[in-house]
């Protein structure tokens, strides 16, 4: 693009560190280096459905490559082709018509599986975006990472330390439930990085035969106390996910959350320790970036404000392998990224004795280390 051009910016979906930095480069970028003029949309889709949201100065980002949340605001419930504040309407029309009537270029759209749906969806119907794939789950198909991962996890690790003093001194089984959705990005890292004994996510429904032997035998050799992460989205084998609550006007009506109580009642009578559930929540979606979240945020903001000069349009910024590239956005929506049963962490997971809960997975493991030794 040789003319100023026009590029309107927002962060759809829920809160996550990292949003702020994202906003600073893909801004500072874009004024630096191509001398564009950027508008930012408030709380996500529903800005560039009602309209509303202001220009974005180059001082207007500073400053906030450290803040947690977003200043431009988040929404999980804007969502334009069905529109719950219009009674699940089709307002995508209404999305043309304020890209066309603000003169803008190309859209930004910073967000995760739901908002990398939408924005396809949307560069259908003509309009010119670039996606920037954000969410603490680490679950969007076509990127090794996404931003907000480091931060969640680094939480939930600092957490499970903590509760280890207190399953030490009070010999307790202790059960952390973290969030991470329908995937166990979040548990796999956090669990495995402290120590962990127990592991349990979405993609392998555990047993709890398996679990209830992992706390017996630890008591039998004098530990007297187990640490279990679980995933929100955890579920025992035959059983069904714990559904905390079902918010009818949202995209993603399906809340998760209850499984560490789920399990501390499967527990209950069969293990000689007192178990505690600890359920980590929200926390691991607030507070400032780790270092690592701000340098990738800013890398995924700086690529994509180069994606939209080029005029390379309905693809996400992806990380795969050390390089930053294009990802059609149409190969991202409706896909969930979940943990391989190969993945790298839980075969190393498996090699120091940590447990997810399926004795067909500590088998194979022997059965392989067997074939090798």
């Amino acid at each position: 693009m040789s003319q100023p051009f026009r590029v309107g910016i927002l962060t759809g979906g829920g809160d996550c560190p990292g949003l702020n930095a994202v906003i600073r480069a893909v801004t500072k970028s874009l004024i630096l280096l191509n001398n564009a003029e950027v508008y930012g949309f408030r709380d996500g889709f529903q800005g560039l459905i009602e309209q509303d949201g202001e220009p974005l100065e180059y001082r207007d980002v500073s400053g906030i490559l450290t803040r947690g949340g977003t200043i431009l605001g988040a929404s999980n419930k804007a969502n334009p082709f069905d529109y719950h504040r219009r009674g699940g309407a089709d307002v995508s029309a209404e999305c043309l018509h304020t890209y066309r009537e603000l003169g803008l270029d190309a859209i930004v759209a910073i967000g995760g599986d739901g908002t990398m749906s939408i924005a396809h969806r949307l560069s259908e119907l003509g309009l010119n975006i670039v996606g920037v794939p954000k969410t603490i789950d680490n679950d969007i198909v076509g990127t090794d990472r996404t931003f907000g991962f480091d931060t969640a996890v680094t939480i939930a690790t600092e957490a499970i330390d903590r509760i280890h003093t207190t399953a030490q001194s009070h010999h307790r089984v202790m059960i952390v439930e973290t969030m991470g959705r329908y995937a166990g990005w979040i548990a796999l890292h956090a669990g495995v990085a402290s120590g962990s004994d127990v592991v349990l996510i979405p993609e392998f429904p555990y047993e709890i035969d398996d679990v209830v032997d992992v706390c017996a035998r630890r008591e039998q050799v004098g530990q007297r106390f187990t640490i279990i992460c679980i995933a929100e989205g955890a579920q025992p084998d035959g059983g069904e996910r714990a559904v905390k609550k079902i918010v009818a006007d949202s995209p993603d009506p399906v809340r998760l959350g209850g499984i560490g109580q789920v399990l501390a009642q499967q527990l209950s009578g069969r293990v000689a320790s007192e178990v505690r559930t600890t359920v980590l929540g929200h926390m691991q979606r607030g507070g400032t970036p780790t270092p690592y979240d701000r340098n990738l945020s800013t890398s995924f903001g700086a690529h994509a404000a180069r994606l939209v000069a080029e005029e390379r349009f309905g693809v996400m910024v992806a990380l795969q392998g050390q390089e930053f590239v294009p990802f059609p956005l149409e190969k991202v929506a409706d896909r969930t990224r979940t943990v391989p049963t190969d993945d790298d962490l839980i075969q190393a997971g498996l090699a120091v004795g940590t447990s997810f809960g399926v004795s067909d997975l500590r088998t194979e493991l022997e059965t392989q280390m067997g074939a090798t030794g």
